[in-house]
């Protein structure tokens, strides 16, 4: 929580530049390499699975700003193990972004770099209600992607990022020793401008 209100002061406090647009970019992803300490969890969050989400950003000459909200159904579940009857995990990050200028970049694609945080609720539901989780945790995010655009309003979007929880409680019986999860997340999604185009503008 606190890394999303810093995202914020900080875009605050950016000088005005003479060009910038907001993106909305809807995404559909995979999530992998994931872990954490929950009870019977363990050894479910490495597996891949499904990931959707959407975030908007203000974006200047080369550094904006972020707010996303995404969700991975099933995250503590596999097919053939009935402990687990429900789970998912969701993510709400603030992130600064830092890019290429516009300039370099033209209408090819434009690299970033990301990083921020946030936080993230994971729940889980067992068969037999004795390890049952549902917990929320301050999270960090660091990544990077590529955006191009095919028009002046609709791109494509490619992204990589690494999400780990901080904080965590300890003592519940829930997990061994402080809670704690990560994953990895890689995804696809549209980009869409709002507002002036580049062209429109000097």
């Amino acid at each position: 929580m606190r890394a999303a209100v810093l995202t914020w002061v900080l875009w605050l406090a950016c000088p005005a530049v003479g060009w910038a647009e907001w993106q909305v970019k809807p995404f559909i992803g995979v999530t992998f390499g994931g872990d954490n300490t929950f009870v019977a969890l363990d050894q479910v969050a490495g597996e891949r699975k499904l990931a959707v989400g959407a975030g908007i950003t203000w974006l200047g000459n080369f550094i904006g700003v972020e707010g996303e909200v995404a969700r991975v159904p099933g995250f503590f579940q596999r097919e053939n193990q009935a402990q687990v009857v429900s789970s998912s995990v969701t993510t709400a990050t603030g992130s600064v972004l830092l890019t290429l200028p516009r300039k370099m970049t033209q209408y090819g694609l434009r690299p970033y770099f990301v990083g921020g945080g946030g936080v993230v609720r994971a729940v889980a539901t067992a068969g037999d209600d004795l390890l049952n989780v549902d917990t929320t945790l301050g999270v960090v995010d660091l990544g990077g992607g590529l955006t191009g655009f095919l028009t002046d309003r609709v791109g494509v979007n490619w992204d990589v990022r690494y999400f780990r929880s901080v904080g965590g409680k300890e003592g519940t019986g829930l997990s061994f020793g402080r809670e704690q999860l990560s994953f990895w997340r890689a995804s696809m999604g549209v980009a869409i401008r709002l507002g002036a185009t580049p062209g429109s503008t000097p």
